[in-house]
């Protein structure tokens, strides 16, 4: 379980009374993800999630808050943060940034067929049209900066195959410049797990803490490269039915430009390559905490070999 920061029900208790919710009824960690604290709250008003912030600042917290307020209200079913009764978005609990959002109903689909991931495309699209509104800003906090610094970091726990697939990646995309391409705010970690279902209508979109401003096709990259697999845990190439499915659902509401479809070999593989660095940065360089889960860098080494070969990277959408 992934929690750096205990809270216990006394403690949570005299936080909730800065917020307008009722009485504390039930407290529960949450398993999911890696680098937050969050808690499933419930008290006798509603149904919330706590995250207590481990790697972002309170000075870097209003972006992902807003944004997640400015999808809310452009009907986009992400966690609406909660004003206490200051009219603040965020606080702080057991020394650490806090906010309580809404708590989304429906579940994760461990294995999306291609309507699920028709129904991920037109939301994603509404997603993107709704952010070019956004007018906040911040760096994709996973981007080609902290590429470099990443594979500083882990480039000693390498061998040598390993570290030369890393530096020729990097290589090819110290090439790769796209500033006429459309950019707004984006998710940039829409996986599988943060998307709730209810039947076959996603109910929620969730974890904007990696969210910055990007090219929208590397937000629609991200999640082909999850979504759209033959199998998530052994088999990373594509699935030829859900991949035209998402790619057909998300053209139908925001149709790419000759430029963005140009440009999607290239950001597929460096949404590969930004998962890579992360999941090799999390397993050698892991955070003190509690029962910290770590994913296997291997799937990602995988895909992105995958989405660097000749013919490996198809736009199925005519």
């Amino acid at each position: 379980m992934s929690v750096f920061t205990p809270v216990s029900e006394s403690e949570l208790t005299g936080w909730l009374k800065r917020y307008a919710v009722g009485e504390l009824v039930r407290l529960e960690p949450i398993a999911a993800g890696i680098e937050n604290t969050n808690y499933f709250v419930d008290t006798t008003q509603g149904r919330f999630v706590l995250t207590l912030f481990e790697r972002l600042s309170a000075a870097d917290l209003p972006f992902y808050l807003d944004f997640m307020s400015h999808l809310a209200r452009h009907g986009i079913p992400a966690p609406a943060p909660l004003a206490d009764l200051s009219n603040t978005l965020l606080s702080t609990l057991n020394g650490k940034p806090a906010a309580l959002v809404t708590r989304l109903p429906g579940r994760s689909l461990e294995h999306p067929d291609a309507d699920a991931c028709a129904s991920l495309g037109a939301l994603l699209a509404r997603m993107h049209l709704a952010a070019r509104s956004f007018p906040g800003y911040a760096e994709n906090p996973r981007g080609q900066r902290w590429w470099a610094r990443a594979a500083v970091a882990v480039r000693p726990f390498l061998d040598a195959p390993r570290s030369t697939e890393l530096d020729a990646e990097l290589a090819f995309h110290a090439t790769q410049r796209f500033p006429d391409l459309p950019r707004a705010a984006v998710h940039a970690d829409l996986f599988r797990d943060n998307a709730l279902f209810e039947g076959d209508r996603i109910s929620g979109v969730i974890d904007f803490y990696f969210a910055g401003v990007d090219c929208l096709m590397y937000d629609v990259a991200v999640c082909a490269n999850d979504w759209c697999l033959r199998d998530p845990k052994t088999d990373a190439r594509f699935d030829d039915a859900r991949l035209a499915a998402f790619l057909a659902a998300y053209a139908a509401v925001r149709q790419p430009g000759p430029e963005e479809l140009a440009a999607w070999a290239g950001m597929l593989r460096a949404a590969a390559l930004r998962f890579w660095l992360s999941r090799l940065y999390d397993l050698y360089l892991p955070r003190p905490g509690m029962l910290v889960h770590a994913h296997d860098p291997e799937h990602f080494r995988r895909l992105l070999a995958l989405r660097a070969a000749p013919g490996g990277a198809p736009w199925p959408v005519s």
